[in-house]
Parts: C-alpha cells; sequence; structure tokens
C-alpha cells in the first residue's frame, strides 16, 4: 500500500474550465517531495484537490493510507492526518486560534479536550517557531500580517501533528531570519514525527534544512517529470522553460 497516490487527477471549476489534465506522483511516508512548476502550473489546485476545495469537481484517483480521499468531505481527510498551509491563508472572524485547534483536537480524540492541555500544546509550538503564544488568542488570521499567518499555520501543525503536511508557499512573507527558522523548525518535526512534506515554493530557502527525495515538474495542468533533488538544481540552474523545453526535446526522439 502506498502511503500517498495521486493518479489521473483531473481538476475542472464550477464554470467548466479544465485546470489540472493529468497529474499523477506518490509520496512515501517520511518523504520530502517538491512540486515545482511556472505560475499557473496548477501547483495549487493539486493542493486544493487534495483536500476538498468544493469550488472544483474533482476525478481520478487520490489515495492517503489506502483510503479514497475524494469520497470524503474535508473534515475526515484532515481527521486522517492531512494539514493544508494555504499560500493565502484566510481570515476568520469570530474564532481564534485556540478554539480552531481545541475543536479540530476535540474532533480526532472523538471528545472532550481540556483548554488547559491545548494551551499548553500550543505554548510547546509558539516557543519552537519563535512567536507570541497571545496570537493564539486573537480571531484567526484578523489583523495579521503575511509573515504572522504563515508563523500561525506551522504553529497550527505542530499542535495538530499530522501525517502529511502540505505547504503552499509557507515562506512567502517570511523574512530571511524566520524561513531559516521555519526551515529547521520542519526538520525536527519530520526527523520526530516521520511525516510527509509536499512542498510548494519558489523559494528554496524552506528547503535549507529538509533533503528533498522526490521533485515533481508541472507544466500546464499535467506532471512533466517525477526526478530526485537534481531536477530541483537543474531548475534553479538554467530556468523552467529551458528544462521543459528539453523534456519536450527528449519526448520526441
Amino acid at each position: 500500500m502506498k502511503f500517498f497516490e495521486a493518479k489521473n487527477l483531473r481538476v475542472v471549476t464550477r464554470e467548466g474550465k479544465e485546470i489540472l489534465s493529468g497529474v499523477d506522483f506518490s509520496l512515501a511516508s517520511n518523504e520530502t517531495a517538491v512540486l515545482l512548476g511556472p505560475n499557473g502550473a496548477g501547483k495549487s489546485t493539486v493542493a486544493a484537490a487534495i483536500m476538498g476545495d468544493p469550488r472544483f469537481s474533482v476525478s481520478g484517483t487520490v489515495k492517503f493510507l489506502g483510503k479514497d480521499l475524494l469520497k470524503m468531505p474535508v473534515d475526515k481527510r484532515a481527521g486522517l492526518g492531512i494539514f493544508m498551509s494555504f499560500q493565502n491563508p484566510v481570515e476568520v472572524p469570530g474564532i481564534t486560534t485556540t478554539e480552531m485547534i481545541r475543536s479540530v483536537l476535540e474532533e480526532k480524540k472523538g471528545g472532550f479536550v481540556p483548554i488547559d492541555e491545548v494551551r499548553e500544546g500550543i505554548t510547546a509550538s509558539a516557543k519552537k517557531i519563535g512567536t507570541n503564544i497571545w496570537f493564539s488568542e486573537r480571531e484567526l488570521n484578523v489583523g495579521f500580517s503575511g509573515g504572522e499567518k504563515k508563523k500561525n499555520e506551522i504553529m497550527q501543525m505542530l499542535s495538530l501533528k499530522p501525517k502529511m503536511v502540505i505547504l503552499d508557499e509557507i515562506d512567502s512573507g517570511l523574512d530571511v531570519d524566520a524561513s531559516a527558522k521555519i526551515s529547521k523548525v520542519l526538520a525536527e518535526y519530520q526527523k520526530k514525527t516521520g511525516c510527509t512534506y509536499l512542498i510548494i515554493t519558489h523559494n528554496m530557502r524552506v528547503l535549507a534544512n529538509l533533503k528533498p527525495s522526490k521533485v515533481i515538474l508541472m507544466d500546464k495542468g499535467q506532471t512533466r517529470a517525477v526526478s530526485d533533488e537534481k531536477m530541483l538544481k537543474r531548475v534553479e540552474r538554467e530556468g523552467f522553460k529551458a528544462v521543459l523545453d528539453e523534456l519536450d526535446k527528449e519526448g520526441e526522439r
């Protein structure tokens, strides 16, 4: 049984526009994979499809721990142990980060979780990433800067202890020091738990303390190549266009 598998993943909007037209890749437990591609390639849509974004009609196969995710609502997918950090985290007035984390933990546990226990976990997580615990007592992301929102999502991840983490531009809005800190925290969490990362990024700083074993290159809604870290370095060196052009030439031979 594969840890995670997406096969012939296709996504269409409510208006009938096809965004993904054939995405294929698999992930192993305790693996770090990087999802790369030029702007508009469909990377964020892959993440949204995995998590069950209701804006899209999704077909194909998406399995996690042998279970068919496409037959599950969003909360059940999260309950299996999948966490997603959004490219642009939304503001949620009326609920604090603490309340949100407590609600998710109670859903996973199937019963009451004391608020002091939740705050104890948040305190430990906040300390690791160097953020103020009082952010968790404010309305979720309301009035937060871009960097504060991203740190808040990592704090949520550490508190919820997922098995698979999808990070969509997690370093967007973070300064150099904060990016380095987050990279270190992600590496430590993976070493401790054996979680799997699927990382969407244009900035390689977040990978500084991680060791990507798989690179998935996308273009125009399709998987163009699944390779190793050499592909990452090749894209950094030559750019997307040159690499994609070379793949086209190889396909014609």
